[in-house]
């Protein structure tokens, strides 16, 4: 099966409406690829303002969401607010929300359930930190987070798995592509496994950590690196060059 592939943009606690317009400026000039599924992640409060200027073929999501649909929940948005802005995406699971924030596995897969059921569109991240990789346990950790979700009983139709080992977040270390290879590859056979052959093949799963436009091209010629999320990257012009490095 060929897989589209699929670049994200997580733009985390960045941005105001100078720089929101700057973002919007290149990617609506430039971001103009059919064969890939572009969609970059505002904070919050700028969701609406990104959906309104960017072009069509670039799409929104938010960074988080909660477990229900509305509540006594200080500080938080629901997949049903997402979509009433007329959002497809969320970003569930990422590092700095298990590790920063203290989100349990169980608590991610409770959100992602919901955001699915609600119409929303999930970004799975999963990832090891240092200390575990260097402890051999980047499969267990990898596969721990993922079967959170397996045990739920979800459909995979509309989840892209983000592996981001968390060594590689924002430190400039990025996991070689044969590393990366190795754990997408490691992730397909989970699935194939736990789930079903069929799933396995289909369900993308991109890759995540201090990617850039230099070594892009290179990752993306892997067969099981489906595409990336981006982080600091995503916020400049250069952005446009990780869009097209399959191409």
């Amino acid at each position: 099966m060929t897989r589209k592939f699929f670049v994200g943009g997580n733009w985390k606690m960045n941005g105001d409406f100078a720089s929101v317009d700057g973002i919007v400026t290149f990617l609506n000039q430039s971001a103009d690829n059919a064969s890939v599924d572009v969609v970059v992640a505002p904070p919050a409060p700028y969701l609406a303002y990104a959906k309104s200027h960017l072009k069509a073929g670039v799409l929104v999501a938010a960074q988080n969401c909660y477990k229900v649909p509305k509540g006594a929940f200080t500080g938080e948005i629901s997949p049903a607010m997402i979509k009433d802005l007329g959002l497809e995406w969320v970003i569930l699971g990422h590092s700095e929300r298990r590790h920063v924030f203290g989100e349990s596995d169980a608590l991610i897969a409770e959100k992602t359930v919901h955001a699915l059921e609600s119409g929303i569109k999930v970004i799975f991240c999963i990832g090891e930190k240092l200390e575990e990789r260097e402890a051999g346990q980047t499969k267990d950790v990898n596969f721990r987070q993922l079967q959170a979700i397996v045990d739920k009983g979800v459909s995979w139709d509309n989840i892209v798995v983000a592996y981001e080992p968390v060594w590689a977040i924002g430190t400039g270390k990025t996991a070689s592509p044969e590393q990366a290879q190795e754990v997408h590859e490691w992730i397909r056979e989970f699935l194939k496994e736990k789930v079903s052959p069929a799933v396995a093949d289909s369900t993308r799963i991109i890759y995540g950590g201090s990617v850039t436009a230099d070594n892009a091209a290179e990752l993306g010629k892997k067969a099981d690196i489906d595409g990336f999320l981006v982080g600091g990257a995503s916020l400049k012009p250069d952005f446009v060059k990780i869009i097209n490095a399959r191409s």
